[in-house]
């Protein structure tokens, strides 16, 4: 089977070398020449364990290819993938102009029949345009070819994408003729052999499914960031609440743990498009408000608590703050929406001097904010002459800090952990002050 995946991103890239490793023939299509030349070369453009070796051998065994025109390849492909971007705009709807792009060069260039799947997170209703789109152009070139559209959500979480990808606990297909569900059912067959966990849907209904799914583990998320919050003014402890809640069946343990709030690509996004798609059907989204609003308040967390430490804002002036964890999540160099942004940019207005330190995200991170910081070579290093420590991302690596080395970087004693990682009784003994969230 032969297959294009237009858009060279996050989900685009895992689409299309997953696909490849299980022998369809994929070709991936980008704008971004310089990306495409990158790809050709080897050098993958984003960091997810387990993908670069992927990409390697599937290019070398002709199943993975990367080209700058989809008019190229499409009359050569039985499906085509829709995987580019959907940013939000400034009323948090989800801008449609890349998908709507993709789809006007399908119908000026399709001569025979094809299935368009958008991958791309997109409103309800998105489907419908999509198609649209490319029969107006097909009426402007007076020719009459069949094609069909399906929508096909990722539910691929950053770090562990391609494990999500291979070995998938469902996959959602919508769809709105049989030709497309038994094409779809064949290109996905061989991640069902040893459990069949694909769900067919109609198209309007698998958009949906994944805003609601993540709007869902969002809503879980901020729930407990309230309780903890909660906690921490009635003397309960989050975690033990946590476990407690956890236990029961109908709840389950996943995205329960109190932090100092949620980011990335997703969820903020979708949960934005959510309430502007209610909206414009006149329902107001009341639940998901209150978690947004939640969200936007746990990114200060930690900032309220270093202020009240030392007594207000204007006692920051001159203080040197370690920043431990800047991407969103472990296991990415993702920083969009990231907690650590927040952060950084209160502690630099209060007249602190930051510095940084994150396994993977150093390079996005000057990226974004080029000299306003100082990068550290590791964990000790940007603790070197801190009054206080920041853990914003729980990497696996932050976890045992050493505690003779952290005495003898740092100025000061004030640990604050955003993701309740640490091990409070050693921090203390070691004689450091010791602050979480919801204990």
């Amino acid at each position: 089977m032969n297959i294009a995946i237009v858009g060279t991103g996050y989900v685009g890239l895992v689409t299309g070398t997953c696909f490849s490793e299980m022998g369809v023939h994929v070709t991936c299509v980008d704008v971004d020449e310089h990306k495409i030349e990158k790809l050709k070369q080897g050098i993958v453009p984003i960091y997810e364990p387990g993908l670069e070796t992927l990409v390697h051998k599937n290019t070398k065994s002709g199943r993975l290819q990367f080209t700058t025109r989809l008019e190229d390849v499409i009359n050569h492909v039985d499906i085509v993938f829709s995987a580019v971007g959907t940013p939000p705009d400034e009323d948090g709807s989800a801008d449609l102009k890349y998908v709507l792009d993709v789809a006007r060069t399908i119908g000026r260039h399709i001569n025979r029949y094809v299935v368009v799947v958008t991958k791309s997170t997109v409103p309800v209703g998105t489907a419908r345009k999509v198609k649209a789109t490319i029969q107006e152009e097909l009426d402007k070139r007076g020719v009459n070819v069949d094609f069909d559209i399906a929508s096909n959500p990722e539910f691929l979480k950053e770090g562990n994408a391609v494990k999500d990808f291979m070995s998938p606990d469902r996959v959602v297909v919508g769809v709105e003729s049989e030709r497309a569900r038994k094409l779809m059912a064949r290109l996905y067959k061989p991640f069902m052999i040893v459990s069949d966990r694909l769900i067919f849907t109609d198209i309007a209904s698998a958009e949906m499914i994944k805003y609601a799914a993540n709007s869902m583990l969002a809503t879980r998320i901020s729930f407990m960031n309230d309780i903890a919050n909660l906690c921490e003014l009635v003397g309960a402890d989050v975690n033990m609440v946590r476990k407690g809640i956890g236990s029961d069946t109908r709840i389950g343990k996943k995205f329960l743990y109190a932090g100092c709030g949620y980011g990335g690509s997703c969820f903020p996004k979708d949960v934005k498009a959510l309430i502007k798609t209610a909206a414009d059907m006149g329902y107001p989204m009341r639940v998901l408000q209150a978690v947004e609003e939640v969200n936007k308040d746990q990114k200060l967390v930690l900032y309220h608590k270093i202020v009240n430490y030392y007594g207000g804002e204007d006692q920051l002036r001159g203080k040197t703050v370690a920043i431990w964890g800047l991407s969103f999540k472990p296991e990415t160099d993702d920083m969009r929406e990231a907690p650590s942004l927040v952060l950084i940019d209160l502690l630099l207005k209060a007249g602190a001097a930051v510095r940084v330190y994150d396994p993977v995200a150093m390079d996005e991170c000057r990226r974004r904010l080029g000299d306003t910081v100082t990068y550290a070579t590791d964990m000790y290093d940007a603790a070197k002459g801190a009054d206080a420590l920041m853990l914003v991302t729980e990497w696996k690596e932050l976890r045992m800090p050493n505690m003779e080395t952290l005495q003898r970087q740092m100025r000061g004693r004030l640990v604050l952990d955003g993701r309740n990682i640490l091990d409070a009784e050693e921090l203390h003994q070691a004689g450091f002050e010791y602050h979480c969230i919801g204990r």
